[in-house]
């Protein structure tokens, strides 16, 4: 996803958060890439379990751990 990609996904967020729908913001951020090194952070620091049900779209982190990063 292009930085643009990102910042206009960011933007429609932000304006479904301003009109009062919280549940479509979060629904819309949860669809942009978490960064890796975030996702590397919490995998160690508050487990496993809690990353793969998150919701967050880790696609980033895949292409730059490898795809078997989880269970390692």
């Amino acid at each position: 996803m292009t930085l643009d990609e990102k910042l206009t996904l960011s933007n429609k967020a932000l304006a479904l958060k301003e009109a009062g729908d919280n549940v479509g913001y979060e629904r819309l951020m949860n669809t942009l890439p978490m960064p890796p090194y975030l996702v590397k952070i919490a995998k160690e620091k508050i487990g496993l379990d809690f990353v793969l049900n998150s919701g967050w779209n880790l696609s980033e982190a895949e292409a730059v751990f490898g795809s078997d990063w989880l269970s390692k």
